[in-house]
C-alpha cells in the first residue's frame, strides 16, 4: 500500500528525490537548484513542500507544492510542482493519487486555487485541470499552464 507524506519525516530519502528531480527537470537547472528546493521544505518552511510516496520503504514518487514555479507567472499561487514517478510504478495511478494529496494538503491549508505547468497536454486534463492558455518559461520556452479551483476546508 502507498502512502504519501512530507519529507521532513524521511529526511533519508533527500538524495533521491534530488536526483530525480534533477534527471527530470534540469533542462535549465543545476543539481543544486533542486537541492535548495528540497533543503528549503526539510527546513520547514510553509513553502515549498516535497512530498513522497512510499510503498513500505521504498521510495516510489514526489511531487511539490510550491509558492512559484513560473517566473513569468509569480501571480499566480500555489503550484503542484517536479511531479515524477519512479518507472516502475508508472500507468498504476500513482500520478493521480500525488495530485490528490496535493490539491487535499492545499485544501486543508486554506488554499483556493492550485496551478501547474506542463510542456505536453492530454495528462492533467484527465485528472481535473482545466488548460487556461500558455506562458514562457525561461529562457524563451512556451509551456502549457493549468489551474484547478479547490474549495477550502470548512
Amino acid at each position: 500500500m502507498v502512502t504519501v507524506v512530507n519529507l521532513h519525516l524521511y529526511p533519508q530519502h533527500r538524495e533521491q528525490v534530488i536526483d530525480w528531480l534533477w534527471q527530470a527537470f534540469d533542462a535549465d537547472n543545476t543539481r543544486e537548484f533542486f537541492a535548495s528546493v528540497v533543503d528549503s521544505s526539510l527546513r520547514g518552511a510553509d513553502l515549498p513542500l516535497t512530498f513522497i510516496a512510499l510503498d513500505g520503504d521504498q521510495l516510489v514518487g514526489t511531487v511539490g507544492l510550491w509558492r512559484c514555479d513560473l517566473i513569468s507567472r509569480q501571480d499566480l499561487s500555489p503550484w503542484l510542482a517536479a511531479l515524477y514517478v519512479d518507472e516502475g510504478w508508472r500507468s498504476r495511478g500513482l500520478g493521480q493519487k500525488l495530485q490528490h494529496f496535493v490539491a487535499e494538503y492545499s485544501r486543508s491549508a486554506g488554499f483556493e486555487q492550485l496551478y501547474l505547468w506542463s510542456t505536453f497536454s492530454g495528462y492533467y486534463e484527465r485528472f481535473g485541470w482545466d488548460y487556461i492558455g500558455n506562458a514562457l518559461d525561461y529562457p524563451n520556452k512556451s509551456v502549457r499552464l493549468y489551474h484547478q479551483h479547490i474549495a477550502p476546508a470548512r
